[in-house]
């Protein structure tokens, strides 16, 4: 798997506001690196600039060799190809089938009438199978997405992003919408796919507890730069202070422990 750089990447939008001031990253290989900060920091632009669903205004972003941000747009859509991508949203597609989003996700690999008759290889057929019964939703290929819990959407969401194969997976806010316990299982999912598949994952996440559990490198931005890149355990009061605000962190620590061990039990225990 392919190295993700990003190299003095910088976004301002025409309002004049900086989403992205010259952040600097490399995420190597078959790491799970997490992204904190306050609403508003350049999280999801960060995301989004990598395969270019934003268009950076300066810098770069490399996968291995490879410079997305000077791609043209043949060559941008296959590269997009190699970056699975989960949302905040699901973005899943109401009225078809869990199977019909699932092998949506294999729509650019197929031929232009294959794909607009939603005619797919039996390899990708049985892929996407295997893939739902590895996310806990097996035997639900037929039902509508619309019939699903925000926990299911999410698990088809990620199945539709691991049958492109990806080499890294670009991650948004994927427990934003979600209960406690469903957080924790969609991430402790996330966090095993990707250490089986050996993928690269950025993820986006605005709660702290389930970063410092699941990933093993957080990156804070404040304003669009980063403040903060190291270790989950290096999350001290002094540097979530420097990334959110004052607060009285050593206060709400015990509470988020608690509350994390008592979802953990409550897990442990289905």
């Amino acid at each position: 798997m392919p190295t993700l750089k990003l190299s003095h990447l910088s976004k301002r939008y025409p309002t004049g506001d900086l989403a992205l001031d010259d952040v600097s990253l490399e995420v190597p290989e078959g790491q799970v690196m997490a992204l904190i900060g306050p609403s508003g920091a350049g999280k999801s632009t960060l995301i989004r600039c990598v395969n270019r669903l934003v268009e950076p205004t300066s810098g770069a972003v490399f996968l291995g060799d490879q410079n997305v941000t000077d791609m043209g747009s043949g060559k941008l859509r296959r590269m997009r190809r190699r970056m699975g991508m989960i949302f905040q949203e699901y973005a899943l597609v109401e009225r078809l089938t869990v199977m019909e989003n699932v092998l949506s996700g294999r729509l650019g690999f197929v031929g232009f009438w294959a794909s607009w008759f939603r005619r797919f290889p039996r390899e990708d057929i049985a892929a996407a199978f295997s893939l739902l019964d590895r996310v806990g939703l097996a035997g639900m290929e037929d039902k509508r997405a619309d019939a699903l819990s925000g926990g299911q959407r999410q698990r088809v969401g990620i199945a539709r992003a691991l049958i492109q194969s990806p080499d890294l997976l670009l991650v948004d806010e994927p427990t934003a919408s979600l209960d406690p316990k469903t957080s924790r299982q969609i991430m402790r999912l996330i966090s095993e796919l990707c250490k089986e598949r050996g993928l690269t994952a950025v993820v986006n996440i605005h709660d702290v507890p389930l970063a410092k559990l699941f990933a093993e490198r957080v990156v804070g931005l404040q304003a669009g730069a980063v403040v903060y890149d190291g270790p989950p355990n290096g999350l001290s009061p002094d540097v979530l202070t420097q990334i959110y605000g004052e607060e009285d962190w050593n206060a709400t620590k015990g509470d988020d422990d608690k509350g994390a061990a008592e979802s953990a039990a409550a897990s442990d225990g289905q």
